[in-house]
C-alpha cells in the first residue's frame, strides 16, 4: 500500500513542480511521476545531510516540490533544453 501512496504523492509533486517551473516541459505521466518521486528522495537526502530531517523522516511538500524542480531542470538539460530543430 505504501508504494501506491508513494506513486500518487510523486505524481502530485511532479505536477506541482511542472506548474511552478517556468517553461514548456513536454513529458508524459510516467516521467512526471518519476520526477516527483525523485524530487522527494532528493529533498529527503539533502535534508538529512544538512540535519533538517532525522533518519527515516520524509521530506515535506515544499522541499519535495523544490527537489522535483531541480530534477526538471536537469531533465531539460539532458533532453536538449526542450528545443527541437525543424528542418
Amino acid at each position: 500500500m505504501s508504494i501506491i501512496i508513494t506513486i500518487i504523492v510523486g505524481f502530485v509533486v511532479g505536477l506541482l513542480a511542472r506548474a511552478l517551473k517556468p517553461g514548456n516541459d513536454n513529458m508524459g505521466i510516467i516521467l512526471t511521476t518519476l520526477v516527483g518521486i525523485g524530487g522527494s528522495f532528493l529533498a529527503q537526502f539533502l535534508g538529512q545531510s544538512m540535519g533538517w530531517y532525522t533518519a527515516g523522516q520524509p521530506a515535506g511538500w515544499i522541499a519535495s516540490i523544490l527537489g522535483a524542480m531541480v530534477l526538471l531542470v536537469i531533465v531539460n538539460l539532458l533532453r536538449g533544453g526542450g528545443r527541437r530543430r525543424v528542418l
